[in-house]
C-alpha cells in the first residue's frame, strides 16, 4: 500500500530556494576564502590591540580616539618590525653557517667510525663513509649556491604575502579607528529590543575573551623570550660563542610559544639546533633547560596569567587547533582557541536563556 504525499507549490519553491541559497553561500565562502581570512585576521588584531588603545586613551584624556589609536598602532607596528629585523637575519645567517659547516661536523663525528665502511662492505658498497660525506658536501655547496636563486624565485609569493599583509594592517587600523563608533550607532537602533541587547552582551563577552587571550599570550611570550635570552647569554659566556645570538633566539621562542600546543616546543628545538651550530653542548644544555621551562610555563606561568574564561579541556583545545591548522595553517592554530572561547560564550549565554524559558 503506497502513501501519497502532497506538497503545495509554495512549500516546494521555498525548499529549493533554501537549497539554492545554501549552495550560493557555500560558493561565496569558497571563492572569498582569502578575503574572509584577511578580514578575520584584521578583526582579531583590532580586538587584541584595543586594550592598549584604551590604556593610551586613559593617559591622554579628552583627545578623542584617533590619537590614542594612532599611538597604540605605531607601537605595535614598531615592535613587529623590530622582531622581524632581528630574527630573520639571525636565522638566515645561522642556517647558512650550519649547512656550510655540515660536512666538517659530520667528518669530525665519523672520522673514527671505521665500522661504517665495514657495514658498507657487507652491503656491497665500497667506501660508504666517503660516499656519504661526498653527498653531504655536495648538498651543502648546492644549498648555498641556490640560496639566492630560491629567494628570487619566491618573489611572486613574497609579493602576494606583502600585499595581503599591508591590507591587513590597513583594515586593522580602520577597524580600531572607526569600529567602536559604528558599533555604537548600530546598537543604538536596537535599544528597546531585548534579543538585540542579549546579542550585544554576548558580543561584548566574546570581545573580552579574545582581548584577554591575546594579552595573556603576549605576556607569556615576553616571559618565555626573556628567559631564553638570559639563558642563551649565559651559555655564550660558558661555551664562548657570540652573545649577539641571545636576543634573536629569545624572540624566536617568545613568538613561537604564542602558537598553541606545539609552538613552544618547536621554538625550543629550533633554537637548540641553531645553538648546536656554534657548540653542540650549548645546544644540548639549552634543550635540557627548555624542557624544564616548558613544564613550568604550562603548569605555573600560563594558568596564572590566562583568564579563567579561556580554560578549555585539553581535548577541545587539541581538536580546535587541529581543525585550525588544517584549515588556515599557522594562523588557524593561533586563532582557534579564542574562537573556541567565543563559541563557549555563545553556548553559555543562549543556554542560560533556554533554561530560563523552560
Amino acid at each position: 500500500m503506497s502513501n501519497k504525499i502532497e506538497v503545495d507549490t509554495k512549500t516546494f519553491v521555498r525548499f529549493w530556494l533554501v537549497i539554492l541559497g545554501l549552495g550560493l553561500a557555500a560558493l561565496f565562502i569558497w571563492q572569498a576564502a582569502t578575503g574572509l581570512l584577511i578580514v578575520g585576521i584584521s578583526l582579531f588584531l583590532a580586538i587584541a590591540i584595543s586594550p592598549l588603545v584604551n590604556k593610551v586613551a586613559s593617559v591622554i584624556p579628552g583627545k578623542g580616539r584617533k590619537l590614542p589609536t594612532t599611538i597604540a598602532y605605531i607601537i605595535v607596528m614598531a615592535v613587529l618590525c623590530l622582531i622581524l629585523t632581528v630574527i630573520v637575519p639571525a636565522v638566515i645567517s645561522e642556517t647558512t653557517k650550519f649547512v656550510t659547516n655540515l660536512p666538517t661536523m659530520v667528518e669530525d663525528v665519523t672520522s673514527n667510525l671505521g665500522w661504517v665502511d665495514d657495514l658498507g662492505d657487507k652491503m656491497g658498497i665500497v667506501d660508504l663513509r666517503e660516499q656519504f660525506m661526498g653527498g653531504i658536501e655536495a648538498f651543502s655547496v648546492q644549498f648555498v649556491q641556490d640560496f639566492g636563486t630560491n629567494i628570487l624565485n619566491s618573489v611572486g609569493a613574497i609579493g602576494s604575502f606583502l600585499a595581503a599583509f599591508i591590507l591587513i594592517l590597513v583594515l586593522t587600523f580602520l577597524m580600531l579607528m572607526e569600529g567602536p563608533g559604528m558599533l555604537k550607532m548600530f546598537w543604538r537602533k536596537f535599544e528597546r529590543n531585548k534579543k538585540a541587547q542579549k546579542m550585544q552582551k554576548a558580543l561584548d563577552r566574546m570581545t573580552e575573551v579574545v582581548a584577554k587571550f591575546a594579552s595573556g599570550e603576549i605576556i607569556v611570550g615576553l616571559i618565555n623570550g626573556f628567559s631564553t635570552t638570559v639563558v642563551v647569554f649565559i651559555l655564550s659566556i660558558i661555551f664562548r660563542f657570540s652573545p649577539g645570538l641571545a636576543l634573536p633566539f629569545g624572540l624566536i621562542t617568545g613568538v613561537l610559544c604564542m602558537v598553541p600546543m606545539f609552538g613552544a616546543f618547536i621554538g625550543g628545538v629550533l633554537v637548540a639546533l641553531l645553538l648546536a651550530v656554534s657548540n653542540v653542548w650549548a645546544g644540548v644544555a639549552f634543550f635540557a633547560y627548555y624542557l624544564i621551562y616548558m613544564q613550568v610555563e604550562a603548569n605555573v606561568v600560563t594558568p596564572r596569567i590566562q583568564s579563567k574564561n579561556m580554560r578549555l579541556p585539553a581535548l577541545i583545545v587539541l581538536a580546535v587547533v587541529t581543525i585550525g591548522v588544517y584549515m588556515f595553517g599557522l594562523i588557524g592554530a593561533i586563532i582557534a582557541i579564542p574562537i573556541a572561547g567565543c563559541i563557549k560564550v555563545l553556548i553559555e549565554e543562549y543556554g542560560a536563556s533556554a533554561e530560563a524559558k523552560d
